[in-house]
């Protein structure tokens, strides 16, 4: 059988112990294992320390704070170009916490990471404590961390969250949406993709989760109609992408950019492998896709001091 080759960097205990040997569920971590695991630890999180630092930097030399919160997600997104795409960089081992990665994204931790800097540089806290906790109300229901239900799985669920937060606005039916009905319970379906589901209470909290996402009004704005209402959209609008998978509400997300006149998406894709603008426009990269139903549209606010 071939062996999974473990990832530069990767320092969960499942890894560590790995890759000390463990025999017959007894493990002796010598000192110096010890150390070398303290210390790729510490040296992942001044790097993403220093990437953090360096977003700051560029706010200040191009004075993003003085632009709006929309211009200033364009700004910081586009930074990320050309960041590796990881899935599943928030399912590590152990208790939930927050986890802060700025070396590899997925489509939510691109957004969210995208997101929390900005807010951060309007109101001009420019420290990585603020980005930590910037990153923490906006990815956990209330701003709380308790457990793994308390993050915001569902991508609807996140938007509604985050508005009552104002954070965010949905400007999905202002815009052009329209009403749709389709039953979430993606996760609870699929619990062997999930480590922590394993745990029945946890899997029950989801259920219940999802149970209150049905209660809701689901709006979309359907891809055949994208082309249309694409006028609407502005610079650093956050988009997700609804999905013909049953069970999910979004399958992607991205960010809203103006390039010559044409609205784009900034996103970070898995197939393409990195964050990167697409070639063509938001409605003719939809309209590629055939799972890609239609799109939900939130509006960042400018954050209150």
């Amino acid at each position: 059988m071939k062996k999974r080759r473990s990832k530069p960097g990767d320092t969960s205990r499942r890894s560590f112990l790995r890759q000390l040997g463990v025999i017959a569920g007894v493990t002796v971590v010598p000192r110096d294992a010890l150390t070398r695991m303290t210390a790729t630890m510490q040296a992942t999180q001044t790097s993403d320390e220093k990437i953090c630092e360096s977003k700051f930097e560029l706010a200040a030399r191009e004075r993003l704070f003085e632009r709006s919160i929309g211009d200033v997600m364009v700004a910081i997104g586009t930074t990320f170009v050309g960041t590796p795409y990881e899935a599943r960089t928030l399912e590590l081992e152990g208790e939930e916490r927050l986890v802060v990665n700025l070396r590899e994204l997925d489509c939510v931790t691109f957004v969210e990471s995208t997101l929390a800097l900005s807010r951060c540089i309007r109101l001009r806290k420019h420290g990585f404590a603020e980005y930590m906790r910037e990153l923490q109300r906006i990815r956990y229901r209330n701003e709380e961390i308790a457990g793994y239900p308390s993050r915001l799985h569902y991508f609807t669920d996140w938007i509604f969250d985050n508005q009552k937060k104002k954070i965010v606005r949905d400007v999905t039916m202002e815009i052009g949406g329209v009403k749709y009905k389709k039953e979430i319970r993606f996760m609870s379906e699929h619990r062997e993709a999930y480590r922590q589901l394993a745990d029945e209470s946890v899997a029950e909290k989801i259920r219940a989760r999802e149970a209150e996402l049905n209660r809701r009004e689901l709006t979309y704005i359907p891809k055949e109609r994208i082309e249309e209402v694409q006028g609407a959209l502005i610079p650093g609008d956050i988009v997700g992408i609804t999905t013909t998978v049953e069970g999910l509400d979004v399958s992607h997300t991205g960010i809203v950019v103006h390039a010559n006149g044409i609205v784009k998406y900034l996103h970070a894709p898995m197939s393409g492998g990195a964050v990167q603008i697409s070639e063509n426009s938001l409605s003719r990269y939809l309209a590629e896709r055939k799972k890609h139903t239609g799109i939900v549209v939130a509006r960042p606010l400018e954050p209150q001091g």
